[in-house]
């Protein structure tokens, strides 16, 4: 069963200093880190602060043409973790039917949070991403491991 989480902030990794979604799950008790590069955090932050551009980003131009083309997103769907390497998709409802089609997942929050879709994590992807490697020592992960159980929602924040 899909565990269904939201998009809670963003924050630098104190160990990689690279960005990272904090995903949490409806009850508060599971925390999904996903580290993504620093232009879909920015794609990501922008529409987390209500910050319209001039002109559209990437993200808005997806958007737009869904809704031109009369495609609705249904959900963003985490399902896998391999190699330290999250796999995600869209599901869409097109003109009746259902299509998933295969994102990344930072590129797929940035959609999500733009056209108001949930989210949703695969059991596996939590259980899995408790063993992540990055590449650090054993007392970063354990640090890095405590910091994220620890977080509160006051501690988020990204700076573009």
């Amino acid at each position: 069963m899909l565990i269904e989480m939201s998009i809670r902030g963003l924050m630098v990794d104190p160990v990689s200093n690279m960005p990272i979604v904090i995903l949490r799950d409806q009850d508060n008790q599971r925390v999904l880190p996903i580290w993504v590069g620093p232009v879909e955090a920015n794609a990501i932050a922008l529409q987390l602060e209500n910050v319209s551009p001039s002109r559209p980003m990437t993200h808005d131009l997806m958007k737009n043409l869904l809704l031109e083309l009369g495609v609705t997103v249904r959900r963003v769907v985490i399902t896998d973790l391999r190699d330290s390497t999250f796999f995600a998709y869209l599901e869409l409802e097109v003109g009746g039917s259902t299509v998933l089609i295969d994102a990344r997942p930072s590129d797929a929050l940035a959609l999500c949070l733009r056209v108001k879709a949930p989210v949703f994590v695969h059991p596996r992807v939590l259980d899995g991403a408790k063993s992540i490697e990055m590449n650090a020592d054993q007392a970063n992960q354990e640090r890095l491991q405590k910091w994220l159980e620890s977080l509160d929602p006051d501690d988020l924040g990204y700076k573009m």
